[in-house]
Parts: C-alpha cells; structure tokens; sequence
C-alpha cells in the first residue's frame, strides 16, 4: 500500500527540484523529506529519483508515479469536498493567495459580495505575484490563487490544478507627460524603442509580457528602473526616469499629474488573469461560493479606455 503522504513529498519534490526547498513548503526537514522519498521507493521498489546538479530530476519510474499520484491526490480532494458537503458545512476558512491588483479588481469585491450571501466564510488574503500564489496552492499553503497567464504557467489541462477564467486586460503605455508621444491618440511600442524603460523584476508575469511586446515590436528594452509596484513605476515615469508598459487596471484610482496613460496601437500585449484551485476541490462547499464570487466580480472588470491625458 503506498502511503499517500509519502506521494505529496514526491510531487512537492518534483515540483521544487530540490529536497530543501520541498521540505521548506512542506514544514518538513530535508533529513524528513529523504526518509519519506527512501519509503515510498522502497514501497514500489524503483528509483525515483537521481540527482541533477545541485537540484533533483524524477526517474522515468518518478515520473510515471507523480502522473498518478496528481490523480490520486485530486481524488482526495473530491473526496475531502464530498465529506464537507455532506455535513454541510457552510462556515470556515478560505486562503486566497492573489497579486496586488487582482485583490483589488476582484478578490476585494468578492468578499464583499460574500459577507452577504456567505457570511459564513472568511477569507484570508496572502499577497503574492502569479507563479508564487500558485504554488502555495501546490504546496497546500492557500486554498485558492488568483494568478496571471505566462509562459510556463501550469497548462489548463495540468491534472494538480482546476483554472477558471476571470478577465483579461490591455497593457497601456505610460508616459512622461513632456515626451514627444504624450500628444498622440495611442503608442506604438516600436517608437519607444529607443526609450530607457522602467519595468517589473524577472519572474513577475508581466515582465515577460513586456519583453515579449517589445520583442514583437523588434527590440529589447532597456530597463533602467525596476520595480513590482506598478504606482512606484508610474512615479518614475512621471519623473522623466523612462517610459513603461502597465496592465490597464493597474493606475486605476492612482493621481497621475505627471504622466500621459495611452493605448498601444495594433495588437497590445495583455495580462490574462485566471483563479486556480487543487483539482478535486473546486466543489468543495467552501470554495465553491468564492469562486462564484470571483467570477461576478470579474464580470464587471471592463477592459475601458486608459486614464489619458
């Protein structure tokens, strides 16, 4: 009988590369992690493991048993939601683990709309950017994460996680308001290639996006100042420090005297922002009404016009 516990650290392995950084998300030592790694071989009686670097790599027989253990584990959680439902459970807890602006677009409504019909749960808000919030919900660290598209994101038919579709939204380019296209009707980001750049560190969603908007656009921007809050890089740009590209949501509500917020011409980049949950546990009788809550509130996100002038 293969111990179910034994098959979260290997997929929390898999999903970490390294035996220190699994045992970490999972509250665990290493020496821990290693013991429970050298069970569960010993339990089906193959490697699973073989070191790469200074990380880890899966076996082919690792492999093969992390495809069914996402499968057993997501069963587990039908399970846990089945159970839930069945006492009726209409009161508790919800981590919600989302990125600034999604807190603010969505998951802020959502628990306003909750304290009427659900008043029952309470929601818990971890602040964390796109890949980060969705591997808390891996690693059982929150219940659900509302997390933005980018590329190695985990696909929609990824067997850990259940995605639902909440918006989408243009980036719109901010400008110094004394800069020579401050005066147009919209940007085309090819004639800011010349511009120093003011952007999100690496590993924020929405700095691949503006590279890959520059890089369609035919340049590599040089970014000069960096920074993950996007009103620190409107300030900056308000300053004459370069110019940027920002999810259209990002400045609203901000007191912009400084800069010109206008659309990108032809096809802009866009942030795609979506909730995700453990499969398995999207019927849980908890998460559930959040969900149908973040979906309503993300109906009345509207991809309006930029701030402008």
């Amino acid at each position: 009988m293969i111990d179910t516990r034994r098959l979260r650290t290997l997929r929390a392995v898999a999903d970490h590369r390294t035996v220190t950084a699994a045992a970490a998300a999972l509250y665990l030592t290493p020496s821990a992690v290693s013991q429970q790694l050298a069970a569960l071989e010993h339990e089906v009686g193959h490697q699973l493991l073989v070191r790469d670097g200074r990380g880890v790599r899966l076996t082919a027989a690792g492999e093969i048993l992390v495809a069914h253990s996402n499968t057993v584990l997501a069963q587990l959680e039908r399970a846990e939601a089945e159970l839930a439902a069945y006492s009726a459970g209409d009161a508790g807890e919800v981590t919600v683990a989302s990125f600034a602006t999604g807190i603010a677009a969505v998951v802020a409504p959502a628990m306003t709309a909750l304290g009427v019909s659900d008043p029952g749960i309470r929601i818990r808000v971890r602040d964390a950017e796109g890949d980060a919030s969705l591997m808390m919900v891996l690693d059982g660290h929150a219940d659900l994460a509302v997390a933005v598209e980018y590329r190695g994101a985990p696909r929609e038919d990824d067997q850990r996680l259940s995605r639902v579709p909440l918006y989408a939204e243009p980036f719109d380019a901010v400008l110094p308001r004394g800069h020579r296209l401050a005066g147009g009707e919209r940007v085309d980001v090819a004639d800011l290639a010349d511009e120093p750049w003011i952007g999100p560190y690496p590993g924020n969603p929405c700095h691949e996006v503006v590279m890959l908007a520059c890089e369609f656009a035919g340049f590599q921007p040089r970014v000069t100042h960096s920074s993950d809050d996007f009103r620190a890089v409107a300030a900056l740009a308000g300053a004459g420090a370069g110019v940027a590209l920002v999810p259209r949501s990002a400045l609203r509500g901000v007191d912009l005297p400084e800069v010109v917020v206008l659309p990108v011409a032809g096809d802009p980049a866009t942030r795609r922002v979506f909730a995700a949950v453990r499969r398995g546990a999207e019927q849980h009788p908890l998460i559930r009404p959040v969900l149908d809550a973040l979906r309503s509130a993300a109906d009345r996100v509207r991809p309006a016009g930029p701030l402008g002038p």
